[in-house]
């Protein structure tokens, strides 16, 4: 008859997955950035809610329509919405939180995600859809995100390639396009 006391395969497993959760964990605190405080949550909520304010009043510009017939402005503006309410939401409740991390280098990635897609934005009306989507996937995957080359370049001209056929042939939206 087997000792009770005498750990057996359960509880052998048992320790092993715990010894890897405690080394996962060790191995991310010491990765962890420091701590950013309370300040770094408030601006991180008052640039969300900046950023939802803008993309809701230049929504306004294109015209909202109606829900029977809406106008090209409708769904920018729900989406600005929905960030504004979030940002607020971040600014009320996530003064408490104690995982703010601080602003680093690393931190703007974002901010350049977003100029860059206010680039294209700003390019598409002058050379059309097809080459400022192109340089936006290519930034972001890249630059952004740090891919290589060839899958930088097959993941773009393949998201570029059905995009363009989703919203020019499939949805026959009225994008401004060179081909």
């Amino acid at each position: 008859m087997a000792d009770p006391r005498t750990p057996g395969p359960v509880d052998e497993g048992t320790d092993v997955l715990a010894e890897i959760q405690e080394e996962v964990a060790r191995d991310l605190a010491e990765e962890r950035p420091p701590a950013g405080g309370p300040a770094y949550q408030v601006a991180g909520a008052a640039v969300t809610i900046a950023i939802g304010v803008l993309g809701a009043v230049l929504a306004l510009g294109y015209g909202l329509g109606s829900l029977d017939r809406p106008g090209p402005g409708l769904w920018p503006f729900a989406i600005s919405v929905v960030v504004a309410v979030l940002g607020l939401a971040l600014l009320v409740g996530g003064r408490r939180a104690t995982d703010t991390e601080r602003f680093s280098r690393s931190s703007l990635i974002p901010a350049a995600g977003v100029v860059t897609f206010v680039g294209l934005g700003a390019l598409m009306p002058l050379i059309g859809f097809e080459i400022p989507s192109l340089l936006l996937c290519a930034i972001w995957l890249r630059l952004l995100g740090g891919e290589s080359w060839r899958s930088t370049v097959l993941v773009s001209v393949g998201t570029v390639a059905a995009f363009y056929a989703l919203f020019i042939y499939g949805l026959r939206v009225p994008l401004p396009h060179l081909l």
